[in-house]
């Protein structure tokens, strides 16, 4: 079951997308910056570079496994700027421990209940205050738009609320393991709107989110199956 909006269900249309990408992109790569599982599902956050030398693109994919295969796929995709407001790329981890190893397991299930919590109060609720509670004095943005620290993140947030005032996000899933917690959402700005697929992931250090990466993609108004993006 696929939820790309370009390609129809089934392996077939899976298998024809690879091949015309090798074709037309012969020297194509994908980064992998870093996986994380849950249950039966799997976050994959990697920069794919269809031409070498330009920046591509980043992406986030999340498959649903049942019975040993893959039966299920979601993903959103976001061109990589030249630029960024932080002058961090949307794929570096800069937060200390520099380790792309993942945090305690044990800590999944709290780091996942907080960052649930800090998403419905800032993201759903559109509550600023949920920043000074949750966020590190030292939070680190990978958002192209969004500057370093909760002052950066309210500065984007705080008009962006002001300006749609119907605006929501309407959380789909939500996968932990470790210290990192994906959010996986519609963004809307109010009744009607189809607004973005949204892939948030946090990084939870000593009970506090210490960094974060995104990648927004527009809803269409038309798509090749008929399973939407979420």
């Amino acid at each position: 079951m696929q939820h790309n909006p370009t390609l129809p269900d089934g392996t077939e249309a899976f298998k024809k997308l690879g091949v015309a990408i090798h074709q037309q992109f012969p020297d194509a790569k994908v980064n992998v910056k870093r996986v994380i599982s849950e249950g039966d599902l799997v976050v994959v956050h990697s920069n794919v570079i269809a031409t070498p030398g330009t920046l591509g693109s980043a992406q986030f994919d999340i498959y649903r496994f049942q019975g040993g295969k893959i039966a299920e796929h979601w993903d959103s995709i976001q061109d990589v700027p030249a630029t960024t407001a932080s002058g961090n790329d949307m794929f570096s981890m800069n937060s200390r421990p520099p380790t792309q190893q993942l945090g305690p397991q044990s800590l999944t299930a709290y780091n996942k209940k907080l960052v649930t919590a800090f998403f419905d109060r800032l993201m759903v609720r559109e509550d600023l205050s949920a920043i000074d509670k949750y966020d590190s004095p030292d939070y680190i943005q990978h958002n192209p738009i969004t500057p370093d620290g909760p002052d950066g993140l309210k500065a984007t947030l705080g008009p962006y609320f002001e300006a749609f005032p119907q605006s929501t996000a309407l959380p789909k899933r939500i996968i932990a393991e470790g210290d990192l917690v994906a959010v996986h959402s519609n963004f809307i700005t109010g009744p009607g709107d189809r607004g973005q697929s949204v892939v948030d992931l946090f990084r939870v250090r000593n009970g506090k989110i210490v960094e974060h990466w995104d990648v927004m993609q527009a809803v269409p108004a038309t798509s090749a199956n008929d399973n939407t993006m979420f």
